[in-house]
């Protein structure tokens, strides 16, 4: 039996960007815990696809194609959303993109851009809910996808880890003016997970998955299903006085400093 601290029944999640890998995770384990969940994509042959992944999954999901860059798109959406399903109760803002370029090649327009989708999109989506659930008021959690690039740099992703490092301030920030409505706004920082994305770099022998075996205290790769726990907890009631905290799903990366390569 499940604990009531953690019951989602009659709550509406709005997971940005959940047509698939973590997002879609999120998605699935909200629903475990009885949230109807919503999201969105750009693409509509996503969307499509994604409400086919998610009924074989038994989950009745609501797809909506809309940029989370949009100012007036994404307050059109929200509405509709809120019309058409129910309000929003608990929104990720997990939509995001990074581009691996170094900083002395990279141009300003695709900087611009990762800033762009990663921290400004996160602040447009936050507002707009934020503003439904201070109407309603009945609180609300809002969860912000970070990343241990919130913490630490890495040759090739500035921009990525500009807007990371962002996003947990603006977590800090959303928690700050919006707890007197009763939201809670946090982030999720994931390590590194197998998804679609990673297999090619996760082959035995490539030196990037040595790296990531190697750094992590677990010794391993996340299974995208272990961010459920934690988008869970964020989400639910069993998070009722936390506010503006950053919980790092990383297998321990960020409390080591790491090993030896000779140290088993």
């Amino acid at each position: 039996m499940s604990h009531t601290l953690f019951d989602l029944t009659g709550k509406t999640a709005l997971v940005t960007g959940a047509s698939h890998g973590l997002g879609m995770a999120m998605a699935k384990g909200l629903a475990s815990a009885g949230a109807t969940i919503v999201f969105n994509d750009l693409d509509s042959e996503r969307v499509k696809q994604a409400l086919e992944d998610y009924k074989a999954s038994g989950i009745e999901a609501h797809g909506y194609v809309f940029d989370v860059t949009d100012e007036e798109a994404v307050k059109l959406q929200v509405a509709t959303i809120e019309s058409e399903v129910a309000p929003i109760d608990i929104l990720i803002n997990n939509a995001g993109i990074i581009k691996r370029v170094p900083m002395l090649d990279m141009a300003v327009s695709d900087f611009r851009q990762v800033i762009d989708i990663d921290l400004v999109g996160p602040f447009i989506m936050g507002r707009a809910v934020a503003a439904s659930m201070v109407r309603r008021g009945k609180g609300g959690k809002i969860i912000n996808m970070c990343s241990m690039m919130s913490e630490l740099g890495r040759n090739s992703v500035s921009a990525y880890a500009a807007a990371k490092g962002g996003l947990k301030m603006l977590t800090r920030n959303m928690a700050t003016e919006w707890a007197k409505y009763g939201i809670q706004a946090n982030g999720i920082g994931p390590g590194y997970f197998a998804t679609s994305q990673t297999a090619p770099i996760r082959v035995g022998g490539h030196p990037f998955n040595e790296f990531i075996i190697h750094r992590t205290p677990a010794g391993r790769w996340g299974n995208p299903d272990e961010l459920q726990g934690a988008a869970i907890f964020l989400a639910s009631a069993a998070s009722d006085f936390v506010n503006g905290h950053v919980l790092y799903v990383d297998g321990g990366i960020l409390a080591t400093i790491g090993k030896p390569s000779n140290e088993e």
